[in-house]
């Protein structure tokens, strides 16, 4: 993403384009602008580009919650809708890399579509759970599962999360590309569980399982 020379080829012949590239970070990042910043936001204005350079008519971007959810004005009688934005100064104070590169990538995607003629489309899907494609190297989000299966290298907190299917999200990418208006702006998501929540689920699913005793020893820390 970041090799403007090689993402712009890839796009030859190309009506539309999903752009879903992001790190996802599993621990703490040594030096965040190299590892978070330049992939997300760097790596999308090349997408951008490439797609004005290659004619290309449609571009979805799978921005992500993250860009909706830390917003410390937001009121809390009211439901974060697609109006709401994380705050930025609010996610480098908490270090929360991965919501400060959606939400500027986000924000140049949607500005960037207005000024030079793109149709530009953002979808912001909660985390992200369902069937994998692959079963040998898992993915972030389903690390989640794993470690309240099997315990972790942390303990967790008892987060609230807005969660997804991954085929619902499918779904919902085919809808946005087919019906979306022009810099449109998407939120895809359940309401929201804590791991708790989803602890016993998965539990009512899978009685047999022996199970981390992690949740004892976490508290509860809404996002929002």
């Amino acid at each position: 993403m970041l090799d403007y020379g090689a993402v712009t080829p890839a796009l030859a012949g190309c009506e539309g384009v999903f752009h879903i590239a992001t790190p996802v970070p599993e621990q703490e990042m040594v030096d965040p602008e190299k590892e978070m910043m330049d992939p997300t936001v760097k790596g999308t204005m090349n997408v951008l580009k490439a797609c004005s350079a290659m004619n290309v008519q449609k571009l979805i971007l799978v921005s992500s919650a993250a860009s909706i959810c830390f917003n410390p004005d937001w009121p809390e009688d009211k439901v974060k809708d697609e109006s709401c934005w994380s705050d930025k100064e609010f996610c480098k104070e908490n270090k929360s890399w991965y919501s400060l590169a959606k939400t500027e990538a986000e924000e140049i995607a949607l500005e960037y579509g207005e000024k030079n003629g793109l149709h530009v489309i953002t979808f912001c899907p909660g985390l992200v759970f369902g069937p994998l494609l692959q079963h040998v190297a898992l993915n972030t989000s389903s690390k989640v599962l794993l470690y309240m299966i099997k315990g972790g290298p942390d303990t967790m907190n008892n987060k609230f999360w807005p969660i997804v299917d991954v085929r619902d999200v499918a779904d919902a990418l085919l809808l946005l590309y087919n019906k979306a208006g022009r810099h449109e702006r998407y939120i895809c998501s359940l309401d929201q569980m804590d791991l708790k929540e989803l602890l016993e689920i998965m539990k009512s699913m899978y009685p047999s399982y022996r199970w981390s005793t992690w949740i004892t020893r976490v508290h509860c820390l809404r996002i929002n």
